[in-house]
């Protein structure tokens, strides 16, 4: 299962900082998150471990804004997160 989470901190009024997460062996591979946000560039927002077995990446997106992305693992391995705000054809959507 694939979480995404939204985070508050010291940011400017149109900035907000968005967490995704994964857990550590869903799938084993490397993962990253690739959306519009990035130009859908694979590795730029890489999921890195965390102290509670986790995996995240944390990106700081315009409020107010929609965006499309899906998670890549290793080997071609496309997929989206069940838990996101919405589904735009293959794509999850997240809403800042």
């Amino acid at each position: 299962m694939t979480t995404s989470r939204r985070t508050a901190g010291p940011l400017p009024l149109s900035s907000a900082k968005v967490t995704f997460v994964l857990p550590a062996d869903t799938p084993a591979a490397e993962v990253s998150v690739v959306g519009d946000f990035n130009d859908w560039r694979p590795g730029v927002h890489a999921l890195t471990p965390r102290k509670d077995g986790n995996r995240a990446v944390t990106v700081e997106l315009p409020k107010d804004s929609t965006h499309s992305f899906r998670y890549l693992a290793a080997g071609g391995h496309w997929f989206n997160d069940d838990t996101a705000d919405d589904q735009d054809g293959p794509n999850s959507r997240i809403h800042t």
